[in-house]
């Protein structure tokens, strides 16, 4: 494949909207040069870690892989880039991870195959493909290109290009790769995010009037059970306290103090914010310091209910240290709380109602009174639709 072929692909995977994180270790180093050398990477790359030692390769994947180089540990380095790129991209834009794993030519001869393994990740796709080369037929910087070469063309696959370059790597005839490909169903998908595996998924039901403005996220969490008139509200007062951003109801499948959500709940929520014509994604995170780790520098809006909480030693384990390091964690993601008045307890409580410690009153950003007062709760609608 000659180099005006491969800037072309490159050049069409920049001028898609997938954004990538790649893991890679052991070969294919020429295609970070390819990706990064043509302009517009930005628009793809969102991060790239090379886990070269064993100690840095089980940080990443949070476990001692079965084996180094293989399809299995290939495919648990795409997860992982594909959770990354969830947290790392722009909001609503398709992600892809990607990793790759190889035992390529080195200094000294080697008693086994020269091989690769490369996997992609998507929101509904689960690709890979493992190469044996022919030993001693090239030499390492051969080797390091023909595994680019395979890779960049993975890395456009998933990217969806349609293109009319013709892909020709450089691999023999005798130099099969071995693919598989795996497809997933909505129902899979919300499955995985129930078991830890995917830690988000979106629904960018965003119609026209709601256009990003940025890339910060300004994010009303709640179970939405049901979706009402004040969440709709808050929202939208939020947003324009913020100056603009991407607007987004979050939902976690997972409770703190209840099981689960199943996915036939899930969906049925989820059908709300379609006909709502409003973004919704669908976390297992209950907590608001995990929730920050998932979706930095978002703007979450909450009620007095709910800041009380968040400020209470109790939910702590009584210890105002660990509560005040908690919080500090949130905001050294660059996270803020916007704080709308709740009833409690028949009292109408604001933010400037609660003693915020010093080290967090930045954090915390009170929604006047004239700009939101709705008196209404998920809890009242369903006692209402009971004694019906």
């Amino acid at each position: 494949m000659t180099d005006s072929l491969i800037r072309a692909l490159v050049e069409a995977i920049h001028s898609t909207p997938t954004q990538a994180v790649l893991y890679f270790s052991g070969g294919a180093s020429q295609a970070l040069g390819w990706l990064a050398s043509v302009p517009g990477a930005s628009n793809t790359v969102l991060e790239v870690i090379v886990p070269y030692s064993r100690m840095s390769m089980i940080q990443l994947l949070g476990k001692v892989p079965v084996q180094f180089t293989s399809k299995e540990t290939a495919e648990d380095m795409a997860l992982v880039a594909y959770n990354r790129a969830l947290k790392l991209s722009k909001p609503g834009s398709p992600v892809v991870g990607v990793g790759f794993t190889g035992s390529l030519a080195t200094t000294r001869p080697k008693l086994g195959d020269h091989r690769f393994y490369l996997s992609t990740r998507t929101s509904n796709r689960l690709w890979a493909s493992s190469v044996t080369l022919s030993k001693g037929l090239r030499t390492r910087d051969q080797e390091e290109r023909v595994s680019s070469q395979v890779l960049l063309k993975a890395i456009a696959d998933a990217c969806k290009v349609q293109s009319s370059i013709t892909f020709v790597s450089d691999l023999t005839e005798d130099e099969v790769p071995d693919v598989s490909e795996q497809y997933f169903e909505e129902d899979q998908e919300l499955e995985q995010l129930i078991e830890g595996k995917i830690c988000f998924k979106i629904f960018p039901f965003l119609n026209g009037t709601q256009a990003s403005n940025g890339e910060r996220k300004v994010i009303l969490s709640g179970s939405f059970n049901p979706l009402h008139d004040g969440h709709l509200k808050l929202l939208e007062v939020a947003m324009s306290l913020c100056g603009g951003g991407y607007p987004c109801f979050e939902l976690s499948a997972i409770n703190a103090d209840k099981p689960p959500l199943t996915v036939a709940q899930i969906k049925d929520r989820v059908k709300q914010f379609e006909k709502a014509g409003k973004t919704v994604i669908i976390s297992n995170q209950p907590y608001f310091y995990k929730k920050a780790e998932i979706f930095p520098g978002s703007a979450f809006v909450i009620g007095a209910d709910t800041a009380a909480r968040l400020i209470n030693p109790k939910y702590y384990g009584g210890n105002y240290e660990n509560m005040i390091e908690t919080l500090l964690g949130c905001k050294r993601t660059g996270c803020t709380f916007l704080v709308g008045g709740r009833n409690m307890d028949g009292v109408f409580k604001v933010l400037e109602d609660f003693d915020i410690p010093n080290e967090l009153k930045d954090m915390f950003i009170s929604i006047p009174v004239d700009k939101f007062r709705m008196d209404i709760s998920s809890t009242e609608i369903r006692k209402g639709r009971d004694c019906k």
